[in-house]
């Protein structure tokens, strides 16, 4: 496929590119500053602002699908859904937060009492991002949520999928590294079993 990749420079991007690329996908790597990605091949650099629609759609016109790995703090939902439809995108996959994920039914893990306040406004504007998503009528998106720890580790290929709960391993330990998380998002592109719905990946 041929795959706008927003955030292409950012941790998590990186990840994402390493995937994209092992698994033959031709990528456009966007950011606002592209030059610390390291060219290679089936990889084109464009520079870009992802809350400027009129900007945006330019880049990800003529793509199959489009990869949002950017923060929420710093993001705008509305204006890359605009950005998408002007570009005629059919697909969107948004890199998650976990704080939107429940802990019981009803129960966000951001509104838990321990839930670390320097966490708290990139969650927040991350459950609004995915509000706004559910509202949207016609784009085809998919949001999946990491668990609570989410940071580099290996590439293991071994993980469970859920749906809007978190999920925790035998000894509570809510975690997936960037490098199979990568992997869970790389197969729903290829696959698209979570149209228009929210999932979550962790060991």
């Amino acid at each position: 496929m041929k795959v706008a990749l927003i955030g292409v420079s950012g941790l998590v991007g990186s990840r994402l590119l390493a995937e994209l690329l092992r698994r033959g996908h031709e990528v456009t790597g966007i950011a606002r500053d592209t030059r610390g990605v390291a060219a290679r091949p089936h990889l084109l650099l464009k520079n870009g602002d992802a809350t400027r629609p009129a900007q945006l759609a330019p880049l990800l016109a003529g793509h199959d699908a489009t990869i949002s790995a950017t923060k929420f703090a710093t993001s705008d939902a509305a204006a890359l859904i605009a950005a998408m439809k002007q570009a005629g995108v059919p697909r969107l996959l948004v890199v998650g937060g976990a704080g939107s994920l429940e802990m019981a039914p009803g129960q966000a893990l951001i509104d838990t009492p321990g839930f670390p306040a320097a966490y708290k406004p990139e969650a927040e504007a991350g459950r609004h991002f995915l509000d706004t998503l559910r509202k949207e009528p016609h784009l085809d998106w998919t949001f999946l949520s990491p668990s609570a720890e989410f940071v580099p580790g290996d590439r293991t290929g071994r993980f469970r999928l859920g749906g809007d709960m978190l999920l925790t391993d035998a000894n509570g330990h809510s975690w997936i590294s960037m490098e199979d998380f990568a992997i869970a998002m790389v197969d729903e592109l290829e696959a698209s079993k979570h149209s228009r719905q929210r999932f979550t990946v962790g060991y």
